[in-house]
């Protein structure tokens, strides 16, 4: 085949010196036919290729790569396997040959699957894009997979990124709200994929049944909830592409903090820096900040905090315990033998017997952990006081310092956790304040002891007696009653 430079030679040769075709083919050794070519690039393309080993068995290397094809990811076979089975077929020739046309047929086939797509465009407060992904971070010196939690405004390309330990409903309720208080608003419409916490049934096209929580959610915020396809997440591509964005810009490399009060700080600013760092994408002119300003009138206003939990009823324990996620919460003793409700939220756990509170605690994330309050066990020490010096609530129980100061002194006695176990019940009828004021008293006076820390309790809740009023001078006897029984002897005489 003839380089470009031979050619750059004949063409100059006859064009510009004028030499004949014949000194020109003698001198570069080629044929008249090439030199009267008037083409700047020969190409030489072979009509039939032929297929010694290959050609009888096209059709059956194609079939076993086509059904490899539509194969889950996981069961797909890699190509010497291929390979092996069709020589197990009767295939004679190289596995290069295989290679060569296995390459061919995946280029032919990608060149009829590629898609094209449309460029979508929002007005200011149209919708925004809701999506999930998986980060790896260092929390108090442990590695943790942690969910971070995307919002992107479609118009303005604002970003909201918050990482969570779980993706349950509780947490999508929490994002949605941190991220609407952020942007002081929401839009019309939230575009979603077919997650298992908003939606419970899909349906043909675009019809879909919600979760009846998460719609008060977008009843609350005045949002109307989209579905994408399945499968189909260019439907919500700019959400998808932040994912990316974010793992490579914000937990690259991999991110270090005591806790994720301090990481979801982090990433609130680095959003911010971020937006106020980068040009708007259609609007250069702009950056992300200042579009997302100009978008802030156009929102949804703020309609306050959405009492985002997700409930699930339970039973209580004889040890005054409900389980949840894995661990136990204790509540009140007196809630048992009835069930409960239990609230979850993003940070803490609430439960409710009867629309009261009967038990509430900071949420755990472990497994197999026990949370006690030890308040809800005092009632309990009435009937048990010796518990008070074992039960597993009561270890490592930090009271107020008067308090655990009397607790000590009673220790000496025999009957000291009888008496300090009266005491802690004074708290739930006299209240915290009263009563550590009341040992402060008893500590002072050196008499430390049950009886003397309730009977300063009691003369606290007499009531306190009038001041004694000033009589008017107008009011006042000029003549002072006497108390004289003679009296009564003169009038017996007189009748």
């Amino acid at each position: 085949m003839l380089v470009l430079e031979t050619i750059a030679k004949i063409r100059r040769a006859y064009f510009v010196h004028g030499k004949p075709i014949k000194a020109i083919c003698r001198e570069l050794n080629v044929s008249r036919k090439v030199v009267r070519s008037e083409a700047t690039e020969f190409r030489y393309e072979r009509k039939r290729q032929p297929m010694p080993s290959m050609g009888a068995w096209r059709d059956e290397l194609e079939g076993l790569l086509s059904a490899n094809a539509a194969k889950p990811s996981r069961e797909r076979l890699t190509l010497v396997r291929i390979f092996e089975e069709l020589r197990g077929l009767g295939y004679e020739g190289s596995y290069s040959s295989v290679w060569r046309h296995a390459q061919a047929w995946k280029e032919k086939r990608g060149s009829t699957s590629v898609a094209a797509y449309v460029p979508l465009s929002f007005a200011p407060g149209e919708a925004y894009q809701f999506d999930w992904s998986h980060e790896i971070v260092v929390l108090g010196g442990v590695t943790t997979t942690v969910k971070v939690a995307h919002v992107r405004l479609c118009h303005s390309r604002m970003l909201f990124v918050r990482a969570y330990p779980r993706e349950t409903q509780e947490m999508v309720f929490d994002a949605h709200d941190r991220a609407f208080a952020f942007f002081r608003g929401t839009c019309t419409r939230g575009i979603y994929d077919n997650m298992k916490t908003a939606v419970d049934a899909v349906f043909v096209g675009k019809d879909r049944q919600f979760n009846r929580r998460f719609g008060q959610m977008c009843s609350h915020y005045l949002v109307e909830p989209v579905a994408c396809t399945p499968a189909s997440g260019w439907e919500k591509g700019q959400v998808e592409n932040q994912v990316g964005l974010v793992r490579r810009r914000f937990f690259t490399p991999r991110l270090r903090f005591r806790s994720y009060e301090e990481l979801n700080a982090w990433l609130l600013d680095q959003c911010v820096v971020f937006a106020k760092a980068h040009r708007h994408s259609e609007r250069p002119e702009q950056t992300v900040w200042e579009a997302f300003e100009t978008e802030r009138a156009s929102l949804v206003p703020y309609a306050g905090h959405f009492d985002g939990f997700h409930a699930v009823p339970a039973s209580v324990s004889k040890t005054c315990l409900v389980r949840f996620d894995n661990n136990k919460y204790s509540v009140l003793a007196s809630s048992l033998g009835r069930p409960v409700e239990i609230q979850a939220y993003a940070d803490r756990i609430v439960i409710r017997q009867d629309g009261m509170i009967v038990g509430e605690h900071h949420r755990c994330f472990g497994r197999g952990k026990t949370v006690y309050d030890p308040w809800h066990y005092v009632p309990v020490l009435a009937r048990k006081p010796g518990a008070l010096r074992n039960g597993a609530p009561f270890k490592d129980w930090m009271l107020p310092s008067s308090l655990e100061r009397v607790r000590r002194k009673l220790a000496r006695s025999d009957d000291g956790d009888r008496q300090m176990v009266s005491i802690l019940s004074a708290v739930l009828s006299d209240g915290m304040p009263a009563v550590e004021a009341a040992c402060a008293e008893a500590l002072r006076e050196g008499a430390c002891s049950a009886d003397v820390v309730l009977n300063i309790l009691a003369r606290q809740r007499e009531p306190v007696r009038p001041p004694t009023m000033a009589t008017p001078a107008g009011l006042k006897l000029h003549h002072e009653p006497t108390a004289d029984c003679s009296r009564y002897d003169q009038l017996r005489r007189a009748i």
